[in-house]
């Protein structure tokens, strides 16, 4: 019997070996048929399945069923077509919002290197609404006892917040140039930081945008808190306003400074939207006071008043409450509310503090290409017909004015001040200071520079250290040339330019006009005493210390940061 068992072990032991050696050849056979295959083969194998998937699979796209295979390509130019006509089509002053020479006075400026040019200008100065500084004969002799003798960054705002109406609080803004509004959820928590650290640092005021104060806005700059229809940060649970949230919030907050009520914006004035459930982070309901995974509406209209009247004593309430000044941000349509917001404040004495008017051109806030292209006025206009309206009641003195809508340039900067601006708010120029590339991407979540996203992985490309270093050269070079720019023109303070110290191509028989003769009014003239009166007043923001500040400038210029 053994012998029969250990005669079948060694038949099963020759069978497996018989398989084994039959798979391994076939095996050595496949492998060495495909290895003979050319690589092309390959190619027209992998091609001709793309051809059977398009013509007999493909439901949606109608040129890739009747172009097989060459319809691809199509969709893949038109897939990198931005960044081909961006760096490579598109010559240097031929991009919207922004041209190539514009981001690259931006980036230069921002790592303080050489923002001039050479060879003279390459713009065509003959097209229409181009913009003509006059200088002065004689230009403006900084003397010793001038505190931009030491230090030419320094360029304060002329007019002080709620210094009219008298407010517990008032605030003098130790930059003309600031942060306008965009929120953290909008921004990236990194890019928030970047630029709260960068404004401490340089001086400027940094608003909050309305979706509220987050951890990334305290990190020591003056703070301009801004709410819009959702209330963000200052809502009950039903979704309403709350006016003792908001004093619980500035009281546990001295850094903010001013609050601002958003009643439209330039990219979509007059639209809401939807913050969907699934963006809604922990983080961010916590901050924005919502609840989590769910749906939050941020509707057209205020809830918490009604009509112009309503809005000024809106405003009123919170300034009594909070003891800051309060002032309004809009964009410019219609005429009529703002005539009759004009009439209430000349026959009450109360209203908002500052105004801030937002350009058509507006854009960190995603919208409809019908609401961005079409709907509202660009700055220019808005805030001429508004200002107006103004000065006809005499009401000039008692409001800061606010420009906000590319005019994150010198030449622009002076063009808004001669128009009766009084402070300048900066938003697509302070993303661009900390690295936006214009990829035109902010309503994907997909920003390849982190700026706009909340993507953490790109997020984490933000150096935060160097990103603020980067903006607060971005706002110090920006006030350092406008105020070359003022003493070129005979001036000691942009508040003291005028209409007609700004000429505009007309395009018509004219050719030129004066923003006064264009505009057709002069601007009020602007209570100024000097830099001197200013650096010493008491109400000075940005925790700015003259002798620190002259400390810092010294030592930029031993490391010949200082640029001139």
């Amino acid at each position: 019997m053994l012998w029969k068992v250990i005669f079948k072990i060694k038949v099963i032991s020759k069978l497996f070996k018989f398989k084994y050696l039959y798979k391994k050849t076939s095996m050595d056979t496949f492998i060495s048929f495909v290895s003979q295959i050319p690589w092309w083969a390959w190619v027209l194998l992998f091609l001709l399945i793309i051809a059977i998937r398009d013509v007999f699979f493909n439901k949606h796209h109608t040129i890739s069923h009747n172009f097989p295979i060459i319809g691809h390509i199509r969709y893949m130019l038109e897939g990198i077509g931005p960044e081909l006509r961006q760096y490579i089509v598109a010559n240097n002053r031929e991009e919207l919002p922004f041209n190539r020479i514009e981001r690259g006075w931006i980036y230069a400026s921002a790592k303080n290197e050489n923002n001039y040019e050479g060879f003279g200008t390459d713009r065509d100065i003959y097209e229409p609404n181009y913009i003509f500084i006059n200088n002065s004969l004689l230009p403006f002799k900084v003397e010793k006892d001038n505190p931009n003798y030491k230090n030419p960054y320094f360029l304060p705002c002329a007019k002080v917040m709620g210094s009219f109406h008298k407010r517990r609080r008032p605030y003098r803004p130790a930059s003309v140039i600031n942060v306008s509004a965009m929120s953290f959820g909008s921004l990236s928590a990194r890019a928030v930081e970047s630029l709260n650290k960068g404004c401490a640092l340089a001086y400027c005021y940094h608003n909050t945008g309305e979706g509220g104060l987050s951890p990334y806005h305290k990190t020591g700059a003056d703070v301009v808190f801004h709410f819009g229809t959702g209330y963000f940060g200052v809502r009950d649970e039903n979704g309403n306003f709350s006016m003792e949230k908001i004093v619980k919030l500035v009281n546990e907050n001295p850094q903010v400074r001013a609050i601002e009520v958003k009643l439209s914006q330039g990219a979509k004035p007059g639209k809401g939207g939807v913050l969907p459930g699934s963006k809604i982070t922990k983080e961010i309901a916590e901050i924005r006071h919502v609840p989590l995974g769910k749906d939050v509406l941020s509707p057209p209209t205020h809830s918490a008043f009604s009509g112009v009247k309503g809005l000024v004593e809106f405003v009123e309430d919170i300034a009594e409450a909070t003891g800051l000044p309060v002032g309004i941000k809009s964009a410019v349509g219609r005429l009529g509310e703002w005539e009759q917001l004009a009439k209430i404040m000349k026959e009450t004495g109360k209203g908002p503090d500052f105004i801030t008017i937002d350009g058509g051109e507006g854009g960190t806030g995603a919208s409809p290409p019908s609401f961005a292209d079409h709907v509202s006025l660009p700055w220019l206009f808005g805030f001429a017909e508004v200002y107006k309206i103004f000065k006809k009641l005499d009401l000039c003195d008692q409001i800061v004015f606010i420009g906000s809508g590319k005019l994150g340039f010198p030449a622009r900067a002076a063009m808004a001040f001669s128009m009766g601006a009084d402070l300048i708010n900066v938003a697509r120029e302070a993303m661009m200071s900390i690295g936006c590339i214009q990829a035109q991407q902010c309503h994907t979540n997909k920003c390849p520079s982190g700026v706009a996203t909340q993507n953490k992985w790109l997020q984490n490309g933000i150096n935060i250290e160097d990103k603020s270093v980067r903006a607060h050269f971005y706002f110090k070079n920006f006030r350092k040339e406008l105020l070359e720019m003022t003493h070129a023109c005979g001036y000691e303070h942009p508040c003291q330019f005028t209409m007609d110290d700004v000429d505009l191509t007309v395009g018509d028989k004219n050719l030129i006009k004066t923003l006064a003769q264009s505009f057709m009014y002069h601007k009020c003239e602007v209570p100024f005493e000097s830099m001197k009166a200013i650096s010493s007043c008491n109400h000075l923001g940005g925790n700015y210390h003259e002798k620190q500040a002259k400390k810092e400038v010294k030592a930029m210029k031993r490391e010949n940061k200082v640029r001139y």
